[in-house]
């Protein structure tokens, strides 16, 4: 399953001149996203309520299941009812339910483990890398906000810097790269010559230090990677990715195909943290030792249901009880019994309503307990299994997840947002944005703009990556050109010979 990633420790071959020159006029302007903080990515952060969005949005709704509307429906009656059962399997097997395994084993994964990640859409690989490293970057990044007051951050808990030495020194780790291209193994395309490539390449994302007693990163179910996007011609529409759902057949509809995904636009509205390229899965790496109700992840094992169901949701209505706009006392008790779930309580709307329950424009994909009843989160959102410094937890790019409302732990619960992000055209062109924003020192792309860690004491530089992650930590940032010869396939020689040229590597 999984091609070795071999770590050549070679300094870079591109000198600072070559940098300044080829690959900065390669490079389009940075971001030009306005500042902030990750709050300003969700509504339930930052205060906005959940309400109807434009009218054009009922025509969106009505266009997508066009002549497919009973078997839409006969669709949702069997998705609330297999919904029902997958359930209680959930709440007899909790965090137990989420796959494990070890970073020694992802050369030749057990059929279970692969089976499961598939179904489940989240797992931890532990250990990938040593715990004493993992620590050591935790103890450089405080010693890096020390001597830097002035990064901005959500209380002083995520923090909006990508340019630390112990970021950069994570994501080119070698064994860290050797997972992510272990997990983007689980992918296929129905199309032999789609522009997919294994090969990872950085996306470089925050950091999280939670401390024993906050409230405040109160993060509930949400999904990334868009909101409104999922339902729209010009978001997820353009590759399809969707269309089984839209059909009547979520139970053909494939998450882990990667050809539908190429061509998304992920990012309509210029979200502050709305991510444009391709992350196949979410991840993060653990720089402490914590379990349940310590400040950790919370996720939702039911990957391909949930999508079904949280997509489909805005074209139902509930023929008695609290309707998607109520939130008011004993609402969800009402919302929480057979009668209500049952699908015969449950019809297509008379006149589509522009609502996309936990959509608004700009911000994250929420979800709530009312206005995704069956799901019934308070019960499905499982936490991760207990992680030490040096494991890597890892989801599909369409998977629930959540924080700890309360870190009720005596440590701090502190992690690295790495992300297991493809080399395909479209994160090619990403990558020169993130190189330029590496170079000055800016925030990565996708995020809040500003001046960032240009001034900052201590940030990263093209030598670091150099010196601890070799030529394939270079590529991930492309900094190095992919080798053509490395590639399999017809399609993944195109993306990485499209890809050197994209960068300047001609």
């Amino acid at each position: 399953m999984l091609r070795t990633i071999q770590t050549l420790r070679t300094p870079c071959r591109l000198s600072k001149l070559r940098l300044s020159n080829q690959l900065r006029t390669a490079a389009t302007a940075a971001s030009g996203k306005a500042e902030g903080t990750i709050a300003d990515s969700f509504a339930s952060l930052s205060g906005q309520q959940f309400e109807a969005l434009e009218p054009r949005f009922a025509a969106v709704k009505e266009n997508l299941i066009r002549g497919n509307e009973q078997a839409v429906k006969a669709s949702w009656d069997r998705l609330l009812l297999t919904l029902k059962d997958e359930v209680q399997e959930i709440k007899r097997s909790g965090s137990s339910i989420v796959p494990q395994i070890d970073f020694k084993d992802i050369d030749a994964p057990s059929e279970h483990f692969s089976s499961e990640y598939r179904k489940r859409g989240v797992a931890v690989i532990k250990g990938a890398i040593p715990e004493a490293e993992a620590l050591q970057m935790k103890e450089d990044l405080r010693e890096y906000i020390k001597a830097n007051p002035q990064t901005k951050s959500f209380s002083q808990q995520v923090f909006e810097l990508y340019w630390s030495k112990s970021q950069i020194r994570a994501r080119g780790h070698p064994n860290l790269l050797k997972a992510q291209q272990f997990l983007l193994s689980f992918w296929h395309s129905k199309d032999p010559n789609a522009l997919f490539s294994d090969t990872p390449i950085s996306y470089c994302d925050r950091l999280r230090m939670r401390e024993p007693g906050d409230a405040k990163f109160a993060l509930g179910p949400h999904v990334d990677g868009g909101s409104c996007e999922r339902w729209e011609e010009t978001g997820y529409g353009r590759g399809k990715v969707y269309q089984d759902i839209w059909e009547g057949n979520w139970e053909k509809y494939d998450p882990w195909e990667s050809s539908s995904r190429l061509p998304v636009e992920s990012d309509l509205y210029q979200g502050a943290g709305a991510c444009s390229a391709f992350r196949a899965a979410q991840g993060w790496l653990s720089m402490s030792h914590c379990t349940a109700f310590e400040g950790t992840l919370l996720v939702n094992p039911l990957l391909q249901l949930a999508t079904a169901y949280f997509l489909l949701r805005p074209f139902f209505t509930p023929r008695n009880g609290p309707s998607n706009q109520v939130s008011v006392k004993g609402a969800f008790e009402q919302a929480n019994t057979d009668d209500y779930l049952s699908p015969d309580n449950w019809k297509l709307e008379d006149k589509p309503t522009s609502w996309l329950q936990g959509a608004n424009l700009g911000r994250g994909q929420e979800l709530n307990a009312l206005l995704h009843p069956h799901l019934n989160l308070p019960e499905t959102m499982v936490h991760i299994p207990r992680v030490q410094p040096g494991d890597y937890v890892v989801w599909h790019c369409d998977g629930i997840h959540a924080v700890d409302k309360i870190h009720a732990g005596k440590s701090d619960s502190s992690v690295l947002y790495i992300p297991a992000c493809p080399l395909t055209e479209r994160n090619a062109e990403y990558l020169v944005r993130q190189r330029d924003c590496f170079l000055r020192g800016t925030p990565s792309p996708d995020f809040p703009g500003g001046i960032g860690e240009s001034q900052h004491i201590g940030r990263a530089v093209q030598e670091d990556i150099s010196a601890v992650s070799g030529v394939n930590g270079l590529r991930a940032m492309g900094l190095e050109r992919f080798d053509e010869n490395a590639g399999r396939t017809p399609g993944e020689k195109k993306v990485m010979a499209s890809a050197n040229r994209t960068l300047g590597f001609n």
